[in-house]
């Protein structure tokens, strides 16, 4: 049993904390929202009266939080607090730069961290089949990976910190993009009098065969545990691969990289976002695209 610290018990940091449970840790816990602190507490999380109550004789911090500066934030205040030793480790989808700083932080007091941000939305979470992508030395990673283990199925170390943020980024550019290029792909098919069902039969047994089409498919029916059966509510929101579209647009500015299709991907999920569509899930595109149609 390892004593765990959980800072952002949210839609994705509840249930990663709920499953380090039931893997028989001791997990304190703490959330600025009066509702995840409830629900992480029925899951047998010990939920502290502040981050810093948290931590005190931990092992191990994670961190989920919104973004690079709350991370940022929440490390200068806890790292004081921690014993000496603890394994910081932040699961956020944050900027590289950010993460970098983490890193630096910890170093500063001699604390091993990674960044080990995650792809597999809130059922990934709840289901513990989570995917991490990590950076950090190798000695932080072997330490971290048994703590991932429980929370998911994939552990990839990708390098040195900041490494699991740029595979996240870029991994996530490829999904909003191809999410768009299917939907597109349907709409069409609709305006040629072409079925759901038929196009999803050629495509996803032909060269058009992906992820967002056979996983994630962004019309009812051939994919009965996609969100497009369950009202598009989000198992990741259109609000959160905009977030994640911006951080690949600002690291490839400042990589001096050129992305032509992610910027593209960006202003369309920002037009969707801007039209109150953010809490969709952001296989919810297809409706942009066939307002689009409709003009």
């Amino acid at each position: 049993m390892t004593s765990i610290a959980f800072i952002g018990l949210g839609n994705m940091g509840g249930p990663m904390a709920a499953n380090l449970v039931k893997a028989g840790h001791s997990v304190h816990g703490f959330d600025l929202t009066p509702a995840s602190r409830d629900a992480a507490k029925a899951d047998g999380v010990t939920i502290a009266a502040k981050a810093a109550d948290a931590v005190k004789n931990a092992e191990v911090v994670i961190t989920m939080l919104p973004a690079g500066k709350h991370v940022l934030s929440v490390w200068s205040e806890i790292i004081p607090a921690v014993a000496k030793g603890t394994l910081m480790i932040d699961c956020s989808t944050i900027d590289v730069e950010s993460a970098r700083k983490s890193h630096a932080l910890a170093a500063e007091h001699h604390l091993p961290s990674i960044d080990a941000p995650v792809s597999g939305g809130t059922g990934g979470a709840k289901a513990g089949t989570l995917t991490f992508m990590a950076g950090g030395d190798a000695k932080a990673f072997a330490a971290a990976k048994p703590i991932l283990e429980a929370m998911g199925k994939k552990i990839v170390h990708c390098g040195d910190a900041g490494a699991g943020q740029a595979a996240k980024i870029c991994n996530n550019m490829i999904l909003g993009i191809s999410m768009i290029g299917v939907s597109e792909a349907f709409v069409l098919a609709e305006k040629l009098g072409l079925s759901h069902q038929a196009l999803f039969d050629v495509a996803s047994t032909s060269s058009g065969q992906c992820w967002s089409l056979t996983s994630y498919c962004p019309v009812p029916g051939p994919v009965p545990t996609s969100p497009s059966n369950n009202e598009y509510r989000p198992g990741f929101a259109a609000a959160l691969m905009l977030k994640d579209l911006r951080l690949s647009q600002e690291a490839a500015k400042a990589a001096g990289a050129v992305t032509p299709l992610g910027a593209h991907a960006e202003s369309i999920y920002e037009t969707f976002e801007k039209a109150g569509h953010g809490g969709v899930d952001f296989s919810g595109i297809i409706h942009q695209l066939r307002h689009l149609a409709g003009k």
